[in-house]
């Protein structure tokens, strides 16, 4: 990728920042402050943000696209991009998510979407006998084809025999390389099990392409116990048998349902994140929340921190990734939550409360000190990791 070196022999990574629309600008901005402060904490790598203001229902006004006809010759420049919400009351939904969102993805061959699920400690699921542990899954999802690969059309149109149609699209090619990185998926994890999710018995054409192929593929894998299920009994499965799943593969339109049903699960659908991943490293990954809950001021961020840590975890720092996820869950666990979750707290407490956490778990607080001895003290900490004023801005 892209990233530079400092001095010190700390790698910088320039992230593109997308806040969008909705709830983006707010969760973005704490998922930023996050960063900032884990990376400052640890001081294995820094970050440069630079904010694109696409995607808004103020651009989209002004432009009349989401997006700039060289936007993914821009985008190609950095090593990772975060992404805030895409749909606003003032935009309509297809606009947006086909404008902005299919229009990174698909250029930048962003094939892998991959959705984590558990149950965090400090929050609670609405299964009544699931708690912290028993649901941890990885839903990948085709990111490219299927339902979203835009083929179809309508004609005559206002006419009684007004027709429209919308073609799902599967690829052996496309297929293949989405199971190939869902088994290794699965075998990078403990229980090293796939359900491949379907729906054959009445797509019979596409979805018995996505069977074949999978099964050519799960030849492979010996070391990894595979099954297959029908979308409609695979529902009933997460809800009734959640402990039965781990990795979950699914077409785009399938697994994007799933995973929605998945964060619900877990508690909230503000606890979702999501990675846009291109497996082959040729062009930057994306990472978002899911979706959020749509209410100012108290829209729940921890997705976004989630998505944070994918982040951070593609970008090659494991550790840093955990320590963030740790730190998250400390502060659910203390109670300092949104409402969306039973608490109380704002976006803003939130992110400060998981902020002090980083600063108290990873060994450095500057909170008790006055502010003028807190710019010192700041300052000081930034020579001793190896900041100079024209690098300490970037963190």
């Amino acid at each position: 990728m892209l990233r530079s070196k400092a001095q010190s022999d700390r790698p910088i990574y320039k992230i593109a920042s997308i806040p969008a629309d909705g709830i983006g600008p707010g969760v973005i901005s704490a998922g930023i402050e996050v960063l900032r402060m884990l990376a400052w904490v640890l001081g294995d790598f820094q970050l440069d943000f630079d904010q694109l203001e696409w995607g808004s229902a103020d651009y989209y006004t002004k432009h009349g696209t989401c997006i700039p006809e060289d936007g993914i010759d821009t985008l190609k420049k950095y090593d990772a991009i975060l992404l805030g919400s895409v749909a606003a009351p003032d935009t309509p939904d297809h606009v947006a998510h086909r404008g902005l969102h299919l229009a990174i993805c698909q250029p930048l061959q962003q094939y892998a979407n991959v959705r984590p699920t558990r149950v965090l400690r400090g929050t609670t699921s609405p299964l009544k006998y699931c708690q912290p542990g028993d649901i941890d899954w990885v839903i990948i999802r085709e990111n490219l084809e299927g339902e979203y690969a835009d083929h179809g059309g309508r004609s005559h149109a206002g006419q009684p025999w007004e027709v429209a149609t919308e073609v799902a699209i599967y690829t052996r090619h496309g297929v293949e390389r989405l199971m190939r990185f869902a088994f290794e998926t699965a075998r990078k994890r403990d229980r090293k099990r796939i359900t491949i999710v379907t729906k054959s018995n009445a797509q019979r054409n596409g979805l018995m392409l996505w069977e074949d192929v999978a099964a050519v593929v799960a030849k492979e894998y010996s070391d990894v116990e595979c099954d297959t299920m029908v979308v409609d009994k695979m529902a009933t499965r997460m809800v009734l048998d959640p402990d039965s799943l781990d990795t979950i593969v699914g077409t785009n339109s399938h697994a994007d349902i799933l995973s929605n049903l998945a964060a619900s699960l877990s508690g909230s659908i503000g606890l979702a994140p999501t990675s846009n991943l291109d497996p082959t490293r040729r062009s930057p990954s994306m990472f978002e929340p899911e979706h959020g809950v749509p209410s100012k001021g108290i829209s729940n961020p921890i997705a976004t921190f989630w998505a944070a840590a994918e982040m951070v975890r593609w970008l090659g720092h494991e550790a840093a990734a955990e320590s963030l996820l740790d730190c998250v869950e400390n502060v659910c666990e203390a109670g300092v939550k949104t409402p969306d979750l039973g608490g109380k707290a704002t976006t803003k407490e939130v992110t400060h409360a998981v902020c002090r956490e980083l600063e108290r778990e990873l060994g450095f607080s500057i909170v008790p000190y006055p502010s003028f001895r807190r710019r010192i003290a700041v300052e000081q900490y930034k020579r001793k990791l190896g900041f100079g004023s024209s690098t300490a801005s970037t963190l």
